[in-house]
């Protein structure tokens, strides 16, 4: 276990990702081995596929399966189903020197009244982490607070209805009584990217929101899908609106999350494929983010939103050598919780500032979530994914072996 304070460390600090006795040091044998067959059972494609299938149809169907989901894939990828339930995580992370990212992730409501009920929660989320150093982060997507039928139309089109114009404006308000709030309690907000035919409408209020609460301390953070084309270019344009406009720009920077429905609607409309050609042009571009962050923090705070190993790596490696101290609070690393423990606790226990993104909602409501989960999990090229030959390695190691 790790019991004393990474960030007393040498500030040249170097970082391995392959060191499972740190990665894993919080979990016991028992946790460990339930880890493991868990994401052996995750690693096989026709079980998850199967599984998938039936815990739909068991859920529609009513049938008493909520407790086997909250044992298993729940348990792995979520904190609780209130934020009372997450604070068991929040403090096992905490002695790991890990911060708590509480995401409400309820998702497939779409009502007015289901998008206020969703802004009273990311209030409380905002609100927990008031004055909590365990909690540096809360997070929202426009989505939970705004149709995304109507983010679209306003991307689109010039010519809304007074009904989609006053609709506008509540999302608008939800969004503004969020970032004040945020504000006011000195608590760091994310705004995560969507889709792309509605980012630009969710940029445009984000930027909003930065020109109005990020003048003296950074804020608000709009969320660069380094996986577009067009992201870098966006970064460094809206980097000199800041520095010009008198205010900080927070930047979270992720590859990206909707490549397929992205190629195949930009297919089936006729339109140029935002989304780079190769995966490799994505990394060129998530490094020279990097590069560029850096360069310019004095105005720009960055999050690192990966789990690319090299990444985090190559951005450690660049803070030394731009002689950045690895606790610096104007730079942040982020995991989902339950996936590459050996990144954010090995970055943890070498001093730099770690987040989990730590899920929570009723069961029901967050499965389109751990859906996604596993089938990351089952997608990596024709081999074992990462997760689970780590679990391995470090059980051989504790029985020696």
């Amino acid at each position: 276990m790790i019991t004393s304070d990474p960030r007393t460390a040498a500030k040249s600090a170097s970082v391995s990702f392959e060191d499972t006795s740190i990665a894993f040091a919080s979990q016991s044998d028992r946790k460990l081995r339930k880890t493991y067959w868990l994401f052996a059972l995750m690693n096989q494609g026709w079980l998850v596929n199967i599984g998938t299938f039936f815990i739909k149809l068991a859920l529609r169907l009513h049938l008493p399966i909520k407790k086997i989901i909250k044992g298993t894939i729940f348990e792995q990828f979520c904190g609780g189903e209130t934020i009372e339930d997450c604070e068991k995580t929040i403090k096992s992370l905490d002695k790991a020197h890990i911060g708590t990212i509480l995401d409400y992730s309820v998702e497939g409501e779409d009502d007015e009244k289901s998008f206020d009920l969703t802004v009273t929660e990311i209030l409380r989320t905002i609100d927990r982490a008031k004055g909590a150093t365990e909690i540096p982060f809360s997070v929202f997507k426009v989505t939970g607070i705004g149709s995304a039928d109507l983010l679209e139309r306003v991307q689109s089109s010039n010519s809304l209805t007074d009904e989609d114009k006053a609709a506008y404006e509540r999302v608008r308000q939800r969004m503004d009584k969020l970032c004040r709030h945020a504000h006011d309690r000195n608590v760091r907000i994310f705004v995560d990217a969507e889709e792309s035919w509605f980012q630009d409408t969710i940029d445009s209020l984000t930027y909003e929101m930065m020109a109005r609460y990020n003048r003296q301390r950074c804020i608000v953070y709009n969320t660069y899908q380094l996986y577009r084309w067009e992201s870098l270019i966006h970064l460094k344009t809206e980097t000199e609106n800041a520095r010009k406009n008198g205010y900080l720009l927070g930047a979270k920077l992720v590859r990206g999350a909707y490549i397929e429905k992205e190629r195949i609607r930009s297919h089936e409309e006729e339109y140029q494929d935002p989304i780079h050609p190769t995966k490799e042009d994505t990394d060129r571009d998530f490094n020279l983010a990097i590069d560029f962050c850096l360069e310019n923090r004095d105005v720009v705070s960055i999050c690192l939103g990966t789990h690319n190993e090299y990444s985090c790596q190559y951005c450690t490696e660049q803070m030394k050598k731009l002689s950045i101290a690895p606790n610096d609070p104007h730079i942040w690393f982020a995991q989902l919780l339950g996936m590459s423990d050996n990144i954010s606790f090995n970055l943890a226990s070498a001093g730099y500032n770690v987040a989990k993104y730590v899920p929570y909602g009723p069961v029901e409501a967050v499965m389109p979530y751990l859906f996604r989960r596993a089938d990351e999990n089952k997608s990596i090229a024709g081999q074992t994914s990462r997760e689970f030959l780590l679990v391995r390695s470090e059980l051989k190691r504790r029985r020696g072996c």
